[in-house]
């Protein structure tokens, strides 16, 4: 038996400068350059960490970045068989878009949310450049912002928030960006098709069970549906105290965070080499914490 991991990859594997919780140190990888400048890095040992376990046991990229973004990254362990982007509106196979998974999307978000030129051109009405510094659509899918923080109107949230729901969109905040995302995309789903297929295909078995990893509000749905997860101790979830029961959160925050979740991620795989969870230290809060 082994066992599928599914990995969130901003501020969860991989950490841009402004993320680090410290300035990029002599052990720090650059694996991103956009513009011809570094963007994104991971810790030397977590390079280590996930080249291991990749090569043990299936590894997923789980992103929100769109084909094109995630491309960027040289993540250690690759190339992976599978890789979730657009939030889950993608599947990716052998590098490959799998048109047969966007098709069927497609046509329950038709069923499921308004569509996006609606959602866009009311988002138009409620923005203005004294704080928005940049305004996607992405992958024809879903929509965000770039904002700034310290300028943002305190009520955005809540009143967008209004308008999207009964439409069938939801909202969340990441940071510096905004996040519209139709209700019918999303990366748990995802995750349950890459692993009907391994499990179909011979190369997971029945009984193996689902980690996840993640920090934001659009890792929610994949940590809920895996057999253990874990966050690290920062990011939208951290801040609005989210848990659910079992759920592992890492001692540190920024880009030790990350060794952490690979270290927790590899002690908790089936015929781990590592197999003493208590050595890791890594606190499961109380579920009566959990978010209302």
């Amino acid at each position: 038996m082994n066992a599928l991991i599914a990995t969130d990859l901003d501020r969860t594997m991989i950490y841009s400068e402004s993320a680090l919780a410290a300035p990029p140190g002599p052990d720090s990888v650059c694996v991103e350059i956009y513009r011809d400048a570094p963007l994104s890095f991971m810790t030397q040992s977590g390079v280590d960490a996930l080249t291991a376990l990749a090569a043990r046991t299936p590894v997923v990229p789980v992103t929100t970045r769109t084909r094109a973004q995630f491309e960027r990254i040289m993540l250690p362990g690759r190339p992976f068989r599978f890789a979730v982007v657009s939030n889950g509106g993608r599947i990716l196979c052998d590098g490959e878009d799998d048109v047969g998974w966007r098709a069927a999307l497609q046509a329950r978000v038709r069923d499921r949310s308004v569509p996006l030129a609606d959602l866009h051109a009311d988002l138009l009405t409620r923005i203005d450049e004294s704080w928005v510094r940049a305004t996607r659509v992405a992958d024809d899918l879903f929509a965000y912002l770039v904002v700034d923080t310290e300028r943002q109107p305190a009520d955005f949230l809540a009143s967008w928030n209004e308008w999207c729901v009964p439409r069938g969109w939801t909202v969340s905040q990441q940071g510096r960006k905004i996040y519209a995302m139709p209700v019918g995309v999303t990366k748990s789903a995802a995750i349950a098709e890459v692993r009907r297929r391994l499990v179909d295909d011979g190369a997971l078995s029945a009984d193996a069970p689902v980690l996840a990893a993640g920090d934001g509000r659009l890792d929610a749905d994949m940590l809920e549906s895996a057999d253990h997860a874990i966050r690290p101790r920062h990011g939208e979830l951290h801040d609005s105290g989210w848990t659910i029961p079992g759920l592992a959160v890492t001692r540190r925050a920024g880009i030790a965070a990350g060794e952490e979740v690979l270290a927790w991620l590899a002690a908790h795989t089936p015929d781990s080499p590592t197999p003493d969870h208590t050595a890791l230290d890594i606190p499961v809060p109380d579920p009566a914490f959990a978010e209302k």
